[in-house]
């Protein structure tokens, strides 16, 4: 017998993350969690065969968010696509009812959401920088030796931390090699680390913003013991780190697509036989105007289901699947 779920779908650079909330209680049941390498069609097809495989869900729901929302959403048929911010206000506000700022660090961008009663009235992002995001944790613990995993256990331990520059990868990266041969201890200099990452995200993603507790950290940065401990020593206040801090945009699309279904009815999940199609993405130059626009055509089984990247509409799919990115 299985049990009826709505599903999440998370597509960022660097992971996809699939989340299965219980239809009744809205809590999760099940998570799946895949390196996007590159190749969101495929990702998404194998993360989807992990979840048929195990033959005890129903999907009643689908909701995609993150960088390739839009691709999501056509290859899965999803009930409602929306942008990460969007996804993550609703999550937080799911799990922390009160929540007034949201810090969000991935691997390869940081985020800030300023929520006031219960709505998002502010946000800044950094999509620029390494230096704030966890790609540049990821590339000090690899140069010190040591499992990320490990880093946030390490800083905890530190009584000192020496202070690095934390404007650039450049930068972070010469200092922390300096203060090695100055005889700091490891702990010290994790610590730095995190402390400097804190201060890049306040200055630049949180500039001229209002940081009032609630404070809810999210994004798989968050697993990082150190960088909470900064966040709560800079900004004085309780950083309050969710359970599933991880998977936080894909509970916030699973949460939108159960507000969808119940008001609109039947889910347009297209079914795990998506796991068995091939699908191909074709990259065209329309000709027709001065725009020279650059097309992107979705074939499914030979068949094209969906166009974009029209600036005038005149290409893109005007059937569901193209029409799903409306409401970003």
């Amino acid at each position: 017998m299985t049990a009826p779920v709505y599903l999440g779908v998370d597509v960022g650079s660097v992971s996809t993350n699939l989340v299965l909330l219980d239809a009744h209680s809205l809590e999760v049941a099940d998570k799946v969690y895949v390196r996007t390498q590159g190749q969101p069609i495929r990702t998404l097809q194998r993360a989807m065969a992990k979840i048929a495989r195990k033959n005890q869900w129903q999907i009643v729901g689908v909701g995609t968010t993150g960088s390739a929302r839009q691709l999501a959403g056509v290859i899965l048929g999803a009930d409602v696509v929306k942008n990460e911010i969007t996804a993550h206000a609703v999550a937080a506000l799911h799990v922390e009812k009160g929540v007034q700022t949201i810090i969000e660090i991935g691997g390869q961008d940081s985020k800030m959401i300023i929520l006031r009663d219960g709505v998002v009235s502010d946000f800044a992002m950094n999509t620029v920088c390494a230096a704030g995001t966890g790609s540049f944790l990821d590339q000090q613990a690899a140069r010190l030796g040591i499992p990320i995993q490990d880093f946030g256990r390490i800083a905890l331990r530190s009584r000192h931390p020496v202070r690095i520059a934390g404007r650039c990868t450049v930068f972070a990266e010469s200092d922390m090699i300096h203060k090695q041969q100055l005889g700091h201890s490891l702990a010290d200099i994790l610590a730095g680390l995190c402390d400097a990452m804190v201060r890049n995200y306040l200055t630049n993603v949180g500039k001229g913003k209002e940081i009032r507790p609630k404070i809810v950290f999210q994004g798989g940065v968050a697993a990082n013991q150190g960088m909470r401990r900064a966040f709560e020593a800079a900004l004085n206040a309780e950083v309050i780190v969710p359970r599933h801090f991880d998977v936080m945009g894909a509970i916030g699309a699973a949460l939108l697509a159960s507000e969808t279904i119940c008001r609109e009815g039947a889910t347009r999940f297209h079914g795990f036989e998506i796991t068995e199609s091939v699908y191909q993405n074709h990259s065209w130059e329309c000709q027709d105007c001065s725009n020279q626009c650059e097309i992107v055509d979705i074939v499914k089984d030979g068949r094209i289901i969906a166009s974009w990247g029209s600036r005038c509409g005149k290409t893109d799919s005007s059937s569901e699947y193209g029409m799903l990115g409306a409401g970003n």
